[in-house]
């Protein structure tokens, strides 16, 4: 697959924000917001708490855009497909919701709820095995960055991820390069740092994969505004976005939307 071949990705992150109603006004507002605007050839993904999950999808069922693909995604989930896992979700659940893809591994669940690398790895075959598509979250902190520890880190994180997937699932996978001093910090890498970032995930992901690793988009999020997404879209390795905070407001998400295309 040629490099220019590979369709960018907007997902939004809402983490635990919105109930079902708010979730479906959120969508319904973007779709609109979005809808006079042709040409934006982007796919897009909103990964709404569980619990908006259906609602949301019933929006998606109501109306779609011109020349840009738009999915459902989930947070998490669990490994299994079944199980006496109190509290957890599976990748089946997930599909019955029409979830296409899941976040794995972000920094918030790392660090606060303990996940390994190994647990990350699990839930990564997890989804590729149940037809759902991983969103693999890597990315250093601000210590391991200031002792240049960076690639390291990264690609670690990224060859454990994708430990045991085939070249072909691979290709299918995202890897979001989320830097973690600048999640909600509203001090974002810079778009050269970014892409320095990613174009050593291209070279890792390679290693792993050859050729198959050509169709894998590399997304950038932390701090993702509408002002400073064209720095991002210029980057010839990065291939999208994983925004949080700016995905719940319609305006700014129809706005890095726009900016990309």
């Amino acid at each position: 697959m040629e490099e220019n071949a590979r369709t960018p990705l907007i997902a939004g992150n809402w983490k635990m924000h919105k109930n079902g109603k708010q979730g479906a006004e959120l969508v319904r507002r973007i779709l609109e917001l979005l809808s006079p605007v042709p040409g934006v050839e982007a796919e897009i993904v909103v990964c709404p708490p569980f619990t908006a999950l259906c609602q949301v999808r019933e929006v998606f069922r109501e109306g779609q855009l011109p020349g840009c693909k738009v999915g459902l995604g989930a947070q998490n989930m669990h490994w299994e497909q079944e199980g006496a896992f109190t509290g957890e979700i599976s990748p089946l659940m997930l599909r019955e919701f029409g979830c296409e893809y899941v976040i794995v591994g972000h920094s918030e669940r790392r660090i606060l709820f303990g996940e390994s690398d190994a647990v990350v790895n699990r839930k990564v075959k997890a989804a590729c095995e149940n037809g759902l598509r991983p969103i693999l979250c890597v990315g250093e902190d601000a210590r391991q960055r200031q002792e240049g520890r960076t690639q390291a880190v990264v690609e670690k994180q990224v060859t454990a991820g994708l430990a045991g997937l085939t070249p072909a699932q691979i290709d299918r996978a995202v890897v979001a390069y989320e830097p973690v001093w600048a999640i909600g910090t509203g001090s974002p890498a810079t778009g050269a740092d970014a892409q320095e970032v990613a174009a050593w995930i291209r070279r890792v992901l390679q290693g792993l994969a050859g050729t198959g690793a050509l169709g894998t988009r590399i997304l950038y999020g932390g701090s993702v505004k509408p002002d400073n997404i064209a720095d991002f879209a210029a980057r010839p390795d990065i291939d999208g976005a994983l925004v949080g905070g700016a995905s719940l407001e319609p305006e700014s998400f129809a706005a890095i939307v726009q900016g990309w295309g």
